[in-house]
Order: C-alpha cells, then structure tokens, then sequence
C-alpha cells in the first residue's frame, strides 16, 4: 500500500488522505460518511448535496451545508416540493450555498419526484433495493471504483421516476456516503464501521 492512501493521525488511527487534513473533513469521516442513512428527508438532503458537489469539492458543499439547509428548509421534501418563482429567486441570490440553475431546478424536482415516490413503497427502500450483494475491499485510493453495475441501475431507475442530477458516478458516491456499500479503505479504522457489511 501506497503510504499516501492511509494516514496516521495524531490520535493514532488511520485515515485517508482526504479525511487527513482539513479538521472538518477528518470530522465527517469519523462520524457521518460511510453511516446507514435510513429517514427520507436525511436521504433527499443526500441526494441533494451530491447533486450541488458534481464538479466541485465536497469540501465546499460541506462547509455550505449549513447554509443549505436553511435555504431549503432543513430539506423538508414538502416544503421543497411548494417552491415556486418567488423561492427560485431568493435561492439563487443567496451567497451562501451554490447558485447553479439547473442545481436548484433539480433539488425542486427531485423533492417533488420523492413525495411522488411514497406511493411505491418510499425513497428510502427504494434507494436501499440497490444494495449490491458484495462490497468493495479496496486497500488504495486508485482501487475505489467510481460506478458500479448497481449505482448506473439506481441512476437509471431514479431518472425514470422523475429524478435530476442522478448520474451513475453521483449516486455511487451517494452509496459511499449514505453506508449502502463500504469504500474506507482496508486498514482504516473506520472500515466496517456501519455495521452493515464485516470488515
């Protein structure tokens, strides 16, 4: 293993390089990412923030995400759901999170999309059906896949309901962080940590 894909920290456990530095992010791999996210409204705010990061760093939406949330209303689906022009307007004067149209569009579309997802059992069983069988063991940054089979089925299946921004690359990194499948590395003292797969 290469010594640049796990790092000891000071507290002595093993961690990636991106979750190394930045206190922030070391403090979301430590408590959040990689950990079953099971309620539709923490799901649909997922789904959502990942929607905003594709093309930038999760770093930046992370710092603005309690920003986010404010601006769409704690990512309450109904809420979300009853924009309209006045709400659009007032999101993309706000310096506070990303003012992508098209992000914005979607983020309104997809909690439209997910209240309409409630007569077919909900989002999140919907979203779980696409656990796949096996998880990842990768030992180096280079060997954590970018897609799987399963995250191009969710992408496809996600678009057919109504779905924006729901690509096969953006959902597997939703799977990543919402503990459907387990990328920490082999080593870190974080792999397994979900309970849902050994380590």
């Amino acid at each position: 293993m290469s010594d640049t894909d796990l790092i000891i920290g000071e507290d002595g456990l093993a961690r990636p390089a991106w979750a190394s530095t930045d206190p922030m992010m070391c403090d979301y791999y430590d408590t959040e990412w990689g950990m079953p996210v099971r309620d539709e409204q923490g799901l649909y705010e997922r789904i959502s923030l990942e929607a905003f990061q594709a093309g930038l760093s999760w770093a930046t939406i992370l710092r603005k995400r309690p920003a986010f949330r404010e601006a769409f209303d704690g990512f309450d689906p109904d809420r979300v759901a009853s924009y309209g022009d006045a709400e659009f307007d007032r999101l993309m004067s706000d310096e506070g999170i990303v003012r992508n149209r098209a992000k914005i569009t979607a983020t309104i579309t997809n909690a439209k999309a997910t209240i309409a997802l409630r007569d077919k059992g909900g989002l999140v069983d919907f979203v779980w059906s696409f656990q796949p069988n096996q998880t990842p063991t990768p030992r180096t940054a280079a060997e954590v896949p970018s897609s799987s089979p399963e995250s191009v089925a969710l992408s496809k299946a996600l678009r057919k309901e109504g779905f924006a921004f729901v690509g096969p690359t953006t959902m597997y990194a939703l799977m990543e962080a919402v503990g459907i499948i387990d990328t920490h590395l082999v080593g870190s003292h974080r792999r397994g940590s979900s309970g849902i797969w050994p380590d």
